[in-house]
């Protein structure tokens, strides 16, 4: 990377630099994982293959990407490091930190990915600390790869199968980077290109016997690990491909592989299921048969080869895979070489196959660590294979049977049955000296030696031991018999067996003061609160939270609070700590303890402070979390936890939750709600709790909390209960005055009224209503207090209706039993019912049934019939249209909009335009006044969409037709013209038609007429000239104005014109001569009320 930077480079020149900056700006700023992913992938293609001379501008903000909550980008970023350390390895001091902080993140799939790169990495940091050895800077380096290196073997012991394999796939990377590679080694991996032989001698850093000796202990490790009873499947399998990789890899740990082996095979973890056992067998079987056939392998060929049969192997597999014998004795004339060699050398030498001697500190020897332990591990194996060997005949055998036989199960152990296997060569001397290997392994396992005198030297069991081992009778493992004098042997010696006494703790010690000892306890509670972390490392956070209830619940009151207040100061992390403290004080408030009850001095009292510690306990955490809640939202979730886990929730826990209601309504409500549901004991406490914030002041806590009894209301062990609180509400809306429950801080109305506002009257009628669409018989008791109750609530009553009474519709058969017996005082609440219910719609034929039934025998008020009339015949409609007309304007207006439908849709209307504005002008004077019949018209004119001039040509012509003609005739034939100018024309005609039924015999309609022929002038002209001599002097004496412009435009005619004019309207045109006529006598007629006038437009001109 250094060679391709240079200082006059300028990395916004590059044509990528843009495209690589918006990549990774795009990246931070979506929410579209996949393709932030896209793009980071398209950064680190052009940073590392194609632009590398960018790398050094962008590695610092595509490490930043660490921090991400993105778990896939963590993962690239794991994975941009892997790319770039073999890219360029001189980048491995800024990009370490990355890995350590990575490594500890809380996402196992990070966690694993970093561990699979960690060993890659480890090998490339190796390199580099080689290749800049002399570097004043690799000591923080060094620091950085111990620290991921412990964390790394910490997580052997770990919860999660995935990362425990993981990390042994790395301790197995650590052993063969940190030995010596051998020229028989086999297999291959990405290691085979680095080993010890690769580190040059006095580094500073990394000191190679000091790698090789910690090696050693990670491969002790791995064994470990191996043989453990708790291991899974998936881990042993795991951990014995490491190690025979390591023995193929380095063969100076063969001989230790096969005798780990050997131990495992006779001791598979009990845990494994029969599926499992079969699998480990066979993937045993698979790694011996692959290391077989590694050349280190020769020396315990007849191990493997036993140790394989036993596992079911074939002889044809085994031969298969074993070195064919040139290749034997070419390697022991090898080794043979090798061996004068090293012999006749003044120079200490590597191993053999080593790149190069080794020049190391003072203590370096010509053979390594390794092979001077497995020397003595193996010279200490051998003896006791030898020993036993030499010792194991019939005799001895059939003793160790018939001891062991009283030991045995009653049948045989799934995982036994899943790997025996019948021995193929029972009694042979290679199958006698794998029995000996296998009781000599189990030997060296219990830390049994045999010494140079061929004596067993037994460790001393510590006191108090219970093992089976101790209980075991003393079987005799040498032959009492004399041997034959060809292989002479030393007698075995017993060894003497040291009375041991017993250690007694009185003797030795003297008890403590009180204060000393609380203060000691203190001491040790504090310690284990310091330690949070390393229990969480080791995995022992269950038994560190059992030791600090315990303690809380057990000891003095000091040792409680600092427990107490250790939680409360973190409490969204401890939850785990508080709920089993909580079950702790529980078992201790029910009695669970090991005295009888009969034993404990005053029981009672004990009780009722075992309550008070576990009430105020739940209490602090429940508080502690309500103060919290407006900081950190993770407390929301503590606290729905707490109520829902904790053993018992007592009243003033119910009491907190009714608090936060006002502050935090919906998680209040909700954990109310969970808790009827999964409390039964609590169930009543807390729906009532629920029940009455359904009358609490606030709209949004009223109508939250009514919609969550509303989804409890399904329930049909709590609905008879809901049903009635709403009915006990409901009911307070008799009383003259509201009650002073409806009051106080708990209700959010902290004064008392004296008299009933909507919100009070709102707050007892929500809940009922609520539960009407559901339950339609409520319908009855709701009519019931309608009528009982004052005038403010019937109105309030009155507006709420609408919501739950059209989700009843007018099919219901409680809606349509109320209207049939509609008690006395509630016709308002009826009609408003039906009103709802058929708005929009055409009323059922049931519903206008019962309708008329009630309106003709108890309900003589016409306004019952509004809701109805698209359902009644146009016979009936028409004989209350009198009645309807009389009523307000707002309600007439609505009984037309009901008469005529939708502007839009009128097919289905009970009455058309024309034929109700017939029917207003025909209506009996007799029955109402004609003021009435005025307003109900004028609103007719008003719905100019309605009343088009096509319609209006209609009525007039159908009224026209009436004889008598209505009063109201000329009165809408001038409104007519005045909305619709172009029906001039057609008035024009009415007018002369008008002339020929003698319209001044109706005085009414005559000065109507009149007022018309004024208004239309000139057009008019024509028609006032057909009129007879005597009613032309009248229309002049009442409209004077009218003669002047008649004359002259009259005199405006040809002669021939004039002479179709009679004589006699010439007389009176020219006023000259005072004609004598025949004397018309005019029908008298009762004036027109004073308040008839005809308010019109001005008259326009038309053209």
């Amino acid at each position: 990377m250094a060679s391709t930077s240079k200082s006059s480079f300028d990395p916004m020149a590059n044509p990528f630099y843009e495209k690589v900056t918006n990549w990774i700006n795009e990246a931070n700023v979506t929410r579209d994982q996949k393709k932030a992913i896209e793009n980071l992938f398209k950064v680190k293609e052009i940073v590392i293959q194609k632009e590398p001379i960018l790398l050094p501008t962008f590695l610092d903000t595509i490490l930043s990407l660490q921090v991400s909550r993105n778990i896939e980008v963590k993962k690239f970023v794991v994975g941009f490091i892997e790319d770039v350390v073999k890219k360029v390895p001189e980048v491995i001091p800024r990009v370490i930190k990355s890995i350590v902080m990575l490594l500890n993140d809380d996402n196992f799939p990070v966690q694993k990915k970093v561990i699979q790169v960690s060993g890659m990495f480890y090998k490339h940091a190796l390199g580099y600390i080689g290749d800049h050895g002399t570097s004043s800077d690799l000591n923080n380096l060094w620091d950085l790869l111990t620290r991921i290196k412990t964390s790394i073997i910490d997580l052997v012991d770990g919860d999660n199968d995935g990362i425990r394999t993981q990390s042994i796939k790395f301790l197995e990377t650590i052993v063969l980077l940190q030995t010596y590679s051998d020229m028989e080694s086999s297999g291959g991996g990405i290691q085979d290109s680095f080993s010890l032989n690769n580190l040059p001698p006095g580094l500073k850093v990394a000191k190679r016997r000091q790698l090789e000796e910690e090696a050693q202990v990670v491969f002790d490790l791995i064994v470990k690990f191996c043989s453990s009873s708790h291991i899974s499947s998936v881990n042993l399998m795991a951990s014995m491909g490491s190690i025979v990789n390591i023995a193929r890899m380095r063969p100076q740990f063969t001989g230790r592989v096969v005798s780990a082996l050997e131990l495992l095979h006779t001791n598979l973890p009990p845990t494994l299921s029969k599926s499992q056992v079969i699998s480990v067998r066979k993937q045993m079987k698979n790694n011996l048969l692959s290391l077989l056939k590694s050349p280190g392998s020769y020396d315990y060929q007849s191990n493997i080869s036993t140790l394989l049969t036993d596992l079911g192997a074939t002889y044809a597999e085994v031969m298969k895979v074993m070195p064919k014998p040139e290749e034997i004795r070419a390697r022991q004339m090898k080794r043979s070489s090798e061996a004068s060699v090293v012999g006749g050398s003044e120079t200490p030498v590597g191993p053999p196959g080593a790149k190069k001697p080794r020049v190391e500190e003072p203590q370096s020897q010509a053979v390594p660590l390794s092979s001077s332990l497995v020397s003595s591990l193996e010279t200490n194996l051998n003896q006791s294979e030898a020993w036993i060997c030499e010792r194991l005949n019939p005799e001895v055998t059939t003793q160790i049977v018939l001891h062991s036989l009283p030991r045995l199960p009653p049948t045989m152990p799934p995982h036994f049955v899943s790997s025996y296997t019948p021995i193929a060569a029972a009694g042979t001397p290679g199958q006698k000296k794998h029995v000996s290997r296998l009781l000599a392994t189990q030997f060296s396992a219990a830390g049994v030696t045999i010494g140079l005198d061929g004596v067993p030297a037994i460790p001393v069991p510590p006191p108090r031991s219970n093992t089976t081992m101790d209980m075991m009778p003393h079987i005799p493992l040498h032959d009492p018999t004399p041997l034959p004098p060809a292989a002479p042997s030393i007698p075995p010696r017993r060894v003497p067996v040291r009375l041991t006494r017993v250690l007694k703790l009185s003797e030795v010690t003297k008890p403590l003061s009180r204060s000393t000892r609380e203060n000691l306890s203190l001491a040790a509670v504090k310690r284990i609160l310091r330690n949070e972390e390393m229990s969480a490392m080791c995995g022992g956070t269950m038994s560190r939270i059992k030791i600090l209830t315990t303690m809380a619940t057990s000891f003095n009151q000091d040792i409680r609070e600092v427990i107490h207040e250790y939680l409360l100061s973190n409490l969204s992390s401890r939850m785990d700590l508080a709920l089993a403290w909580l079950f702790e004080e529980y078992c201790l408030l029910q009695g669970f303890t090991k005295n009888p009850p009969v034993l404990v001095k005053d029981s009672k009292e004990k009780e009722k402070e075992q309550a008070y510690l576990y009430n105020n306990l739940l209490c602090a955490i429940t508080r502690t979390i309500v103060i919290n809640l407006s900081k950190d939202k993770e407390y929301e979730d503590c606290l729905i936890k707490l109520y829902a886990e904790a053993p018992l929730i007592t009243d003033d826990a119910i009491d907190i939750i009714r608090g936060l209601c006002v502050s935090h309504y919906e998680l209040g409500l909700n954990i109310f709600y969970q808790m009827v549901i999964c409390r039964p004991p609590k169930q009543l406490h807390c729906l009532n709790a629920l029940l009455s914030l359904c009358t609490y002041n606030s709209a949004e806590i009223r109508d939250y909390a009514i919609s969550l009894v509303l989804d409890l209301y399904s329930r049909s062990e709590l609905s008879h209960i809901i049903e009635e609180y709403a009915s006990f509400y409901l009911g307070f809306l008799r009383l003259a005055t509201p009650p002073d429950v409806l009051f106080g801080n708990d209700k959010g109305r902290p004064d008392k009224q004296s008299e009933w506002s909507e919100d009070v009257a709102k707050s007892c009628i929500f809940l009922y209503l609520s539960l009407l669409s559901t339950n339609e018989i409520l319908i009855h008791e709701l009519a019931s207090v309608y009528v009982a109750t004052v005038q403010d609530v019937k109105r309030v009553i009155l507006r709420l209706l609408e919501v739950p009474v059209r989700g009843m519709g007018m099919t219901s058969p409680e809606l349509l039993k109320l209207i049939e017996t509609c008690p006395a005082g509630a016709e308002t609440l009826i009609t408003r019912i039906v009103h709802i219910i058929t708005e929009g719609q055409t009323p059922s034929e049931v519903l206008v049934s019962k309708i008329r039934e009630l309106y003709n025998s108890r309900v003589s008020d016409v306004r019952f019939l509004i809701p109805v009339l698209g359902g009644l015949p146009k016979r009936e409609i028409l004989a209350a249209l009198h009645k309807l007309i009389k009523l307000n304007p707002v309600v007439v207006k609505e009984v037309f909009n009901r008469l005529l439908g939708d502007a839009n849709n009128q097919e289905n209307a009970p009455l058309t335009p024309a034929e109700l504005m017939i029917a207003l002008h025909t209506i009996d004077g007799a029955k109402v006044d004609l003021k009435y019949v005025i307003k109900a018209t004028s609103l007719c004119f008003a719905e100019t969409a309605i009343y088009t001039q096509e319609v209006l040509a209609l009525v007039l012509q159908n009224l026209i037709e009436v004889n008598p003609l209505p009063t109201l005739f000329m009165r809408t034939v001038i409104q007519s013209l005045s909305h619709f100018p172009r029906l001039i024309g057609f008035i024009m005609n009415i007018l002369q038609r008008l002339i020929l039924k003698q319209v001044w015999d109706q005085k009414t309609v005559w000065e109507g007429f009149i007022k018309c022929c004024q208004r239309t002038v000139p057009q008019s002209y024509q028609v006032i000239l057909q009129l007879p001599p005597l009613q032309l002097s009248d229309l002049f004496g009442k409209c004077p104005e009218l003669k002047s412009p008649l004359l002259d435009h009259v005199l405006s005619f040809t002669e021939n014109q004039r002479a179709h004019i009679p004589q006699g309207v010439m007389d009176v045109l020219y006023g000259d001569v005072n004609p004598i006529y025949e004397t018309v006598h005019i029908k008298a007629e009762p004036k027109s009320p004073p308040d008839l006038s005809i308010d019109l437009k001005e008259p326009q001109q038309v053209l």
